[in-house]
């Protein structure tokens, strides 16, 4: 649906959810076309004259407090809010982290007769909130169609849910065996579990119990010690394994992709406490978001039948052709890992690398001079994380810029105290920009506070994995 008022001079609001565009008359042409509005210098209220159903979806998009308080612009809109689709996300009612006055959800849940489409009350604004008042929040009948539901805890009211909830986020919670067994949300499409212990058994039965499930982010959790994956809907999963307090110990060792034929994603796996993951059957697999620290020789990939284990890549016994994107973090910059992960996934477009150290000095004129000549580099996008132009890393670049022939672009995020003009001058003398093997290619810098390659690992909800290219910050 498309709405459109006013002319060139217009500004424009838009809604790529609801794929509604409203476009807002500028005073000129508001006095120009409008007689009444050349007696009003204010220019005509033309978002006024839509629908109330096009005025709710709108309202809808707001924050809780803005949406609410639209009902101060006008007799017209006064109405406009408490029979508009609901968004109730509890953490824009409160300036205090801690603390949720509970009498405000009330009050909203009994004053709006709208539809609700997604209750969100974090795991923090739960402290000091009676159970009483959670379960008369749960069965108020402004959620009979819940679209969306973030919860710390799962209560017998929850499942009232199950028929209509697109998306449920959970956290802190103990699901029993006997609890997954019975779940089932056939409209299910995103799952995220924060800090939620379970077994592997029940997790094989909660992902049973969705059907259409999209994505999956498990956060943090605890209990599970082999996740095997069969689903033939699942697209995107990231997986940050949890420690319990005061102890090294990981609970996930083990992933295992049997088969997942719509997988395109797979994220936020940390390989430096030593969990093995195999991929045995993944054929749209393009996205994959390993962080590797070196830090432990028990770190395993598997794809098909292609072993990888830390620090050495073996002879391949099966390409990994399709394999786009990946994204790795070392405790140190290592170009030599590099090469061997381009010899392991060929058909690589996008590399993202971020490090903590810079010890290795990365030569490689050298060390590898004769691969240079039989590598086949087909990287078209190369993001280098906090880059700080020292020697290790203006080795790590070079190698690129004098060798990498079809690529397009390449950034250098640099720490924000050190984006300066001197220093990017001092930096493109140094990398030999002038001398890249693809002439087409360009070569920017930009401050840390613009992209995070690790911003992947701080996913917490599921939405975050619908990204093609969920690196890009």
């Amino acid at each position: 649906m498309e709405v459109e008022a006013g002319g060139p001079g217009s500004k424009r609001r838009k809604s790529a959810a609801l794929g509604v565009h409203v476009r807002v008359p500028s005073p000129a042409e508001a006095h120009d076309s409008d007689p009444s509005a050349k007696q009003d210098d204010g220019g005509a209220d033309r978002i006024s004259d839509l629908p109330d159903t096009i005025l709710g979806e709108i309202i809808s998009l707001l924050p809780t407090g803005d949406g609410a308080r639209t009902q101060i612009l006008s007799p017209r809109w006064r109405h406009l809010w408490r029979s508009a689709p609901l968004n109730l996300d509890c953490r824009e009612l409160t300036d205090n982290l801690w603390h949720l006055p509970d009498f405000t959800v009330t009050q909203i849940l009994s004053s709006h007769t709208g539809p609700v489409r997604r209750f969100c009350v974090p795991t923090h604004h739960f402290l000091g909130v009676p159970e009483t008042t959670l379960e008369l929040w749960l069965r108020s009948p402004g959620l009979d169609n819940l679209q969306e539901l973030e919860f710390i805890c799962i209560p017998a009211s929850t499942f009232r849910f199950s028929a209509t909830l697109l998306a449920f986020t959970l956290g802190q919670s103990l699901l029993s065996d006997d609890i997954t067994r019975g779940l089932h949300f056939p409209l299910l499409k995103h799952l995220t579990l924060q800090e939620v212990t379970l077994s592997d058994c029940s997790l094989h039965s909660f992902i049973s119990g969705c059907p259409v499930l999209e994505c999956l982010l498990i956060y943090g959790s605890f209990g599970l010690r082999s996740l095997k994956i069969n689903s033939s809907t699942l697209r995107s999963i990231s997986i940050k394994a949890g420690n319990r307090f005061g102890s090294d110990d990981i609970e996930i060792k083990e992933l295992v992709i049997e088969n997942a034929p719509c997988l395109q994603r797979l994220l936020g796996l940390h390989f430096g406490y030593g969990l093995h993951v195999s991929v045995l059957s993944a054929p749209k697999l393009e996205a994959f978001g390993c962080f590797f620290t070196w830090a432990f020789s028990s770190t395993k990939l598997v794809l098909g039948s292609s072993v990888m284990q830390e620090p050495h890549v073996n002879t391949l016994t099966m390409a990994r052709c399709t394999i786009k994107i990946l994204a790795v973090h070392f405790c140190e910059l290592s170009l030599d890992t590099i090469i061997q992960l381009l010899a392991y996934f060929p058909c690589l477009e996008k590399l993202y690398v971020a490090s903590n150290y810079l010890r290795l000095s990365n030569f490689w004129r050298t060390k590898h001079q004769n691969l240079i000549t039989s590598l086949d580099i087909r990287l078209k996008t190369i993001v280098l994380d906090s880059y700080r132009g020292k020697k290790s890393e203006v080795n790590f670049v070079t190698f690129f810029v004098l060798n990498a022939k079809v690529l397009e672009l390449m950034t250098l995020v640099v720490p924000d105290k050190r984006y300066n003009e001197k220093f990017l001058e001092l930096q493109r003398r140094k990398l030999q920009l002038e001398n890249k093997a693809s002439t087409g290619a360009q070569f920017q810098f930009t401050p840390k506070s613009d992209i995070r390659v690790d911003n992947v690992m701080n996913m917490k909800d599921a939405h975050d994995l619908d990204s093609w290219d969920p690196f890009i910050c």
